[in-house]
């Protein structure tokens, strides 16, 4: 198995840690297939509640491909990395437990991609963000497709075409992060969210975010009306009599995922 992410569990959270500090830790085609791998592991253990992204040393979170490894791809191929990472962003999108990024550095490029596809994304407040591509030749194609759903069409092309860093508190205040923390309270926080992530019901968290993420790109009155189906299928589950009960008997709810 690969060495450059390692995989660990801990509190019912699994913990995917970018292993390449001396790199920047810089995204190569065979992390790529160790995170899609060890997301299939998290999603098929039930004693998993919750999945965090995180990196090595405390400069940057990821920069993006390490173009000599990644954008070549086999045998030639130029786009082969790049459908690679492109199927990861999209199973990393749709992944059915809480995904969180803990950013403990710079986050560019590629890497802005992986940290936009968790669901929650928390940073030191000396991290910056940017896609620098515009300044060799290229555009940060497939992390444009996540940037225009969680940040304005000015802010993102400001992003793209001068390839400006974005300072955490900024990022913040734009949508491209949920929280920008103190550099000491990183992994307080970090443990904070995760302790409340794992407490929620599984199937709930499950059937929520496939609906939220389905429900993005309908028209108005078609959400309304998918989510109230969503909103029966959440009901009719084992969890949510057990949380309903639990609400009314003052307890704490003990959720089984059904």
């Amino acid at each position: 198995m690969s060495e450059d992410l390692l995989y660990e569990v801990k509190d019912r959270t699994a913990f995917l840690i970018i292993n390449r500090e001396d790199r920047r830790n810089a995204i190569t085609q065979e992390m790529m297939a160790r995170l899609d791998a060890c997301l299939d592991l998290a999603d098929g253990d039930e004693n998993i509640r919750a999945v965090c992204l995180t990196a090595r040393g405390d400069r940057a979170f990821c920069s993006g491909a390490d173009l000599g490894l990644t954008l070549a791809g086999e045998g030639g191929n130029r786009l082969a990395g790049a459908r690679n990472y492109a199927a990861l962003l999209k199973k990393m999108s749709r992944f059915g437990k809480p995904t969180l990024a803990r950013v403990n550095g710079a986050c560019l490029a590629g890497g802005l991609g992986l940290m936009l596809s968790c669901d929650i994304a928390i940073a030191r407040q000396d991290a910056s963000f940017w896609t620098p591509e515009v300044n060799v030749g290229i555009f940060p194609m497939m992390v444009g497709a996540l940037l225009i759903r969680q940040v304005g069409w000015k802010k993102m092309m400001d992003m793209v075409l001068t390839g400006c860093k974005v300072p955490a508190l900024e990022a913040e205040r734009i949508g491209l992060i949920s929280r920008a923390v103190a550099p000491e309270r990183l992994d307080e926080e970090v443990g904070e969210v995760l302790k409340g992530l794992t407490s929620k019901s599984p199937i709930g968290l499950r059937i929520g975010k496939e609906a939220f993420r389905n429900m993005a790109d309908m028209p108005f009155d078609a959400a309304l009306d998918y989510l109230c189906e969503a909103l029966g299928r959440a009901v009719a589950t084992e969890d949510a009599r057990e949380g309903m009960m639990a609400f009314m008997e003052k307890r704490e709810p003990k959720f089984r995922g059904r």
